[in-house]
This record gives C-alpha cells, sequence and structure tokens, in this order.
C-alpha cells in the first residue's frame, strides 16, 4: 500500500517539472475567471495540443477557432423546425470545441484529478487505465498527458480508426477488445486481466463507476445548458426537457443538477433499439458509437430518469449521410434549412445524432409547443467518422437524391413515438435492479450501497456536491506547486 503523503509530493515534484497547473471546477464554469497570464499563454496554443495549458480549455465555453482562442460563451446551435418537424425549441451544446474534439476530456478529468490532488495516484509509477467504448478513452489519455500520467487505453476493435490513430499519437498503450460499441463485458474482462498482471502498477478509472465523471457534467455541463437556457428564453419559455443516450449515464449528471434547478424537467434516457437494455432487458449490437450497453451503469441514478427512449442505428446512420453528403445538403436546402445551419450538421457525430432524435422523440411524445426549450448535447463531430462516410459509400454506393429525401422524411421528420417509455416509479426501480447483475455479482459492489443508492435520500446529492472538496483539494495543490506565484505577480 503506497504512502499518500509520499505519492503527493512525487506528484507534486512531477508538476513543478512539467509546469503542471490544474483548473479548479469553478474556473471550468467560467474561464473567464482565469489568471489574465493563463490567458495570455492560450494564445500560443493550439486547441488539440499536448499542452499543459490546454487543462484550462476543459471547458464548454472555448472560442470556436483551431489555435489562440479565448473564452467566448457556451458553444450551442438551436436546430431548427425544418430540421426538427417539432414546434419546441432544440438546442444541441457542441463537444467539438474541447480539446480531442469531444467533452469526454471533462469525464475523464474528473476521476483522474481527484486521485492526483488526494495522493492515491502516483503518475512516477502508476498507469492510468481508461476501458471505454470509443471517447472516454481518448479523453482520459489525453488528460493523462497533460498531467504526466502513463494510460492504458481498453477499447472494442469495432471502433473508428480514427479513434485508435489518436491513441497512438499520445503513446498509451492499447487493448483491442472483441466486439464493438455494445461489447462492454469483453472491456471489463481485459481490465481485471490487466489488473491481475499488473496489480499496484495501474489504477482502474471505469467511466461506468467513477463518480467523477457525471460529476463533471452536474458541475459544468449543468450550469452550462441553464446558461444558454436563461439568455435564450422568451417571455414564458419553460427548461421542459432533457435527452441524453445512457452510455455511461456520464452526461445524464447534468440532469442532477437540472432536476435541483428546474424539479418539472423532464429527464430521458436514451439507447439503441438494436440492444434495448433498459427499455426490455435485452441485448445485441448496434452502431451508433459512443453509447455503451448491455448493462445499467453504477453512476446512473435511474430515480431522476423520466422517460427511455430507444433509437433506431440505421435511422443516425441515414441522418449521419443526409448530413454530411452534397446530396443531403442539396435537399436540406429545398427543405429550407438556412446554410449557416447546414454548415454546422458536420459538428454532430453519430451519437450526437442519436441525441438529437431522442429530442425530437421526446417533444413528440409531450406534444410540447413554442413556449418548451429541450435540451441534448453533440458529444464529438464527424472529425472523428470520416471513415464511416467513407465505408458507406463502399457499402451502399453514392448517397442520391432519393436517398436524401427518403431519410429526410422516414428518419427525421416522421419520427415516431414507438419504442419509448414514460417511467413510474416500478419501471425506474426494476433498472436500478438491474445494477446487481454487473455490479454486485461481477464488480464487486455491495448490496447495501446498492440499496443506499435507492433508498437513501442523500445518497446522490452527496456524491455530486463532492466537487466543493475537489476544489479546495486543487487549490491546496496548485499551492504546493507554487506555480501560480508568476501570475497573481503580473496581476
Amino acid at each position: 500500500m503506497k504512502d499518500p503523503k509520499q505519492v503527493l509530493e512525487n506528484t507534486v515534484k512531477r508538476c513543478q517539472e512539467r509546469d503542471i497547473i490544474i483548473p479548479t471546477y469553478e474556473e471550468m464554469v467560467h474561464p473567464e475567471k482565469l489568471p489574465q497570464g493563463i490567458k495570455d499563454e492560450l494564445k500560443n496554443i493550439g486547441l488539440w495540443d499536448l499542452h499543459p495549458r490546454n487543462l484550462f480549455r476543459i471547458t464548454w465555453k472555448n472560442e470556436p477557432v483551431k489555435f489562440g482562442g479565448g473564452f467566448d460563451g457556451v458553444n450551442y446551435i438551436e436546430m431548427p423546425h425544418e430540421i426538427t418537424g417539432v414546434k419546441a425549441r432544440v438546442f444541441i451544446l457542441l463537444g467539438k470545441f474541447f480539446p480531442t474534439g469531444a467533452h469526454k476530456v471533462g469525464a475523464t478529468f474528473g476521476p483522474l484529478v481527484e486521485k492526483l490532488v488526494r495522493g492515491e495516484f502516483d503518475p512516477t509509477t502508476q498507469k492510468a487505465l481508461w476501458p471505454s467504448t470509443g471517447n472516454y478513452c481518448r479523453g482520459g489519455a489525453y488528460d493523462a498527458y497533460l498531467l504526466a500520467c502513463p494510460s492504458i487505453a481498453v477499447l472494442p476493435q469495432g471502433m473508428s480508426e480514427e479513434r485508435f490513430e489518436w491513441l497512438n499519437k499520445v503513446g498509451a498503450e492499447i487493448f483491442a477488445t472483441p466486439g464493438s460499441e455494445s461489447n462492454v463485458k469483453e472491456i471489463y474482462d481485459k481490465v481485471k486481466e490487466l489488473k491481475a498482471e499488473r496489480g499496484d502498477g495501474i489504477v482502474v478509472l471505469n467511466q461506468f463507476e467513477e463518480f467523477g465523471n457525471p460529476l463533471w457534467h452536474y458541475v459544468v455541463t449543468g450550469q452550462a445548458i441553464e446558461e444558454i437556457y436563461n439568455n435564450e428564453k422568451k417571455g414564458e419559455q419553460r427548461l421542459t426537457a432533457l435527452f441524453l443516450t445512457q452510455g455511461s449515464a456520464g452526461t445524464l449528471g447534468s440532469g442532477e443538477y437540472l432536476k435541483e434547478k428546474f424539479p418539472r424537467i423532464k429527464v430521458g434516457a436514451g439507447e439503441a433499439s438494436q440492444c434495448p437494455t433498459l427499455l426490455y432487458n435485452g441485448y445485441g449490437a448496434h452502431r451508433i458509437e459512443g453509447i455503451g450497453d448491455k448493462h445499467v451503469t453504477w453512476v446512473h441514478n435511474l430515480k431522476n430518469t423520466d422517460m427511455i427512449v430507444d433509437l433506431d442505428d440505421e435511422d443516425c446512420i441515414r441522418i449521419l449521410r443526409l448530413f454530411n453528403e452534397p446530396a443531403g445538403h442539396e435537399y436540406l436546402r429545398k427543405a429550407g434549412v438556412p446554410d449557416n445551419i447546414i454548415g454546422k450538421l458536420d459538428l454532430m457525430g453519430i451519437s450526437s445524432i442519436a441525441n438529437m432524435l431522442g429530442a425530437i422523440k421526446m417533444a413528440k411524445y409531450y406534444e410540447m409547443n413554442e413556449n418548451d426549450m429541450v435540451f441534448t448535447i453533440a458529444t464529438d463531430s464527424m472529425e472523428l467518422y470520416s471513415s464511416r462516410i467513407r465505408e458507406l459509400r463502399e457499402d451502399r454506393g453514392e448517397f442520391s437524391h432519393d436517398d436524401a429525401v427518403r431519410s429526410y422524411y422516414s428518419s427525421l421528420i416522421d419520427q415516431r413515438t414507438d419504442w419509448m417509455q414514460e417511467l413510474t416509479y416500478w419501471d425506474k426501480k426494476r433498472m436500478h435492479n438491474l445494477k446487481y447483475f454487473t455490479w454486485v455479482e461481477q464488480q464487486g459492489k455491495t448490496v447495501e450501497e446498492l440499496d443506499a443508492q435507492w433508498y437513501d435520500d442523500n445518497y446522490w446529492h452527496d456524491k455530486f456536491n463532492k466537487y466543493k472538496e475537489w476544489d479546495k483539494l486543487i487549490n491546496e495543490f496548485n499551492a504546493k506547486t507554487g506555480l501560480l506565484e508568476k501570475y497573481k505577480t503580473k496581476a
């Protein structure tokens, strides 16, 4: 067992040597409060650069430029009626403008930094292991590189080639497991094998059980959505719904924050209809990269989930082409979609399209009108899926005008309210109980904590409000390195 005090000393020394300063959650919510000296340094750093100052770009408010940007409010897009087909206003936060092009740098920040500032992870002797179906291990490897921590990535071999290329670039040790998006158990099995082989040399940072994942979204994403709502609402408009695909349930942490601020909000969780685990205790494979399935994640608070929405992966694939092929753009113009929106459709990857469809289905189910505002998130952009477009062209041929018409109506405008369930108390408890089979039987969690998640009114509140304690520890850690002093003297 490592001595936490010695580990912390090792970490402080490593950060001093690499000029690493760690941002607080408060600074990620309000980057405008950063010292001017740090803002000045960022003017000479690219958004994706492997530079420790890019830790301060783990925020929704990065200026949407590749190099030298500052902070310019939350990045989002409002989808027009010509795309959604509903009266409600649909807003999508854009993950493209995080380092690595996806918000997972935030979801991975929490689990790793919490351990660093507590003296529970030694970057001089240990590796951070990131089990993932894609973007999580990319975000983890990036954050770890900036924090001078070696990484291991475990992800399915069927994920897009762009993910593997990027992981090689940052020097992560990579293990590709059998299967694709919904093969999560195979990831767990490999993690268990590696842990048995390497013992204390590995610290597993599992997005499906690490509360630092949804906690980041509770603090940073939740307040970003609230800020958009306050800036965009007109008259009596209300924040009516939030829809997010389940995945790790990390982004659903933002729903915990919004439930506290707007108790009447409806929170929907989505999955692929090809793998309807929550809806029907089902299983199967699917093509919506970014949402792992066949289990209920440990960090998902089912009590605060109001609806399950299953999405057909074929709809997502068709819309992917509609949004990114010339014939698709041409037809969208004829349908009345403004050019400035068409020019931004590549800001949405496959799971982002699924999130948009879930928001549309919720708006239709609840018969929302012009006074309703619905929010969702674009985890990443087409920058990570260009190979999928090439593969689709090779497999299905060129995307024609007729393909565009069929995709626009059958997969988008005519979305139905089937494969959905508004949840009762007992529906939620049934889904919560599914955690037992993964987490108690297989992963060593206790029945007592499983029951506490359901019956203890303070369990989730206490978990998500840990960020206040973590901010205190981050400030103390930065004080130990002494690296912030030069910015104070400048001021």
